[in-house]
């Protein structure tokens, strides 16, 4: 740029939405508008279970409730835009808003590994050492690792749209994703964003490696405790504790890391491949959390048996 004088600063973005599959995107809104209304059904099927079972009043389960309320605040951050674009042709993003979007998405993204992390210790302390389970998880304890998990993920995050608000932006205001992802963004400056990428993956190589290695742990030392029971029946019912766990990490981190990389490594990928598992990255977990702690979990599962059919006997088994 030598005379920027002569340029002016853009007030917004161009969202596309997914790049060759224009002609689908009415159809695409409706699966969209399916998996966010399933998102807020079932995670406020679990919230209000919790709230109104006693018995499931444990950490366990308050990890489970703010798991729940962290998918539903991602689900919105994402979906009433998407759908503004698959079915209203509203395009149009202003500057601040998007930055305020890709803030609190990444934001809600880093709660969610933090709470997966302390979901994990919470089965490890329950299997590996029973017996201090309630002296160790107490009621405080859970509060302090929730808002630990919700500082590291603002403060993480925080510099992201302050390090993006001193670049300048000219004439590149079209953004081929269906929301405003981060590197997305940082790609259409008018300027160097060596310290802008720098930080991105330092930010997103720091989490996954940290919590995916953390959870690794956690599950190595369960295992090992797990083979250490005397009967197949025990072994059975302490890896029964845990299933729910192992889909939601599944489901949560595999379309991450294929997003992740990429974003990085994988040139050849068409566009509207990676921009759909992106979505579905922010869509999908929240919609399946719920349905996999229903399914897996008795003590919600005859619960919500008992909300929606209050005559029904609940089974014993």
């Amino acid at each position: 740029m030598a005379d920027n004088v002569t340029h002016s600063y853009i007030s917004s973005f161009f969202l596309v939405g997914i790049p060759g599959l224009q002609d689908f995107h009415c159809w695409i809104g409706i699966s969209v508008c399916l998996l966010f209304s399933l998102t807020l059904l079932g995670n406020s099927v679990i919230i209000v279970t919790i709230k109104l079972e006693p018995s499931l009043h444990q950490p366990m389960y308050f990890f489970l409730c703010m798991l729940a309320m962290n998918d539903m605040a991602l689900a919105s951050s994402t979906a009433p835009k998407m759908l503004g674009i698959f079915w209203l042709e509203s395009h149009s993003f202003e500057f601040n808003i998007c930055l305020a979007q890709m803030y609190f998405i990444h934001t809600f993204c880093i709660i969610e590994s933090a709470l997966l992390v302390a979901m994990a210790f919470d089965r490890y302390v329950a299997i590996c050492i029973p017996l201090h389970y309630t002296t160790i998880l107490t009621t405080p304890m859970v509060i302090k690792m929730g808002l630990g998990g919700v500082t590291r993920a603002v403060l993480m995050v925080l510099p992201c749209p302050l390090l993006i608000k001193r670049l300048p932006y000219y004439t590149k205001y079209v953004i081929n994703h269906t929301y405003c992802e981060h590197m997305a963004v940082v790609k259409l400056a008018s300027a160097n964003t060596l310290i802008n990428r720098a930080y991105g993956i330092s930010v997103a190589l720091s989490v996954m490696i940290l919590d995916l290695g953390l959870i690794a742990t956690s599950y190595i030392k369960i295992l090992q405790a797990v083979f250490r029971l005397p009967s197949q029946n025990a072994r059975s019912k302490a890896l029964g504790t845990c299933a729910a766990h192992v889909c939601t990490i599944l489901v949560s981190y595999t379309p991450a890391l294929f997003s992740f990389l990429t974003h990085r490594i994988g040139k050849k990928v068409p566009p509207s491949i990676h921009i759909i598992f992106a979505s579905l990255y922010l869509l999908v977990p929240p919609t399946v959390n719920p349905l996999v702690y229903g399914v897996k979990t008795k003590q919600i599962r005859d619960r919500v048996v008992g909300l929606f059919f209050p005559n029904r006997k609940i089974s014993e088994n």
